[in-house]
């Protein structure tokens, strides 16, 4: 019970666009239960949003892991790589 009502409270933040807070509920979540796929792809998003890159690919892969066939989680890893790559780029000044 208390697990839906952390993920529901992210869920409002994110519509919000207050992604820190999102991520911090969705945290709460995981110490309840980590085999909760949508936690982490919703948690992903948030990462993204924030420029968060390998933070969203690590919790992408997490769920690659449970969910082999979790589309979610290839498109917002493959979004994370993208941002990995670009910031990479920046960096060397390209």
């Amino acid at each position: 019970e208390t697990f839906k009502t952390l993920k529901n409270e992210g869920n409002e933040f994110v519509k919000k666009g207050k992604y820190e807070e999102a991520v911090n509920k969705y945290s709460e979540c995981m110490k309840l239960n980590t085999e909760e796929c949508t936690i982490y792809t919703n948690r992903a998003l948030c990462y993204l949003k924030l420029y968060k890159y390998e933070e969203a690919k690590q919790d992408c892969d997490h769920v690659l892991q449970i969910e082999d066939s979790n589309i979610k989680a290839f498109y917002r890893r493959a979004l994370a790589y993208k941002g990995l790559q670009v910031r990479k780029k920046s960096m060397a000044g390209i």
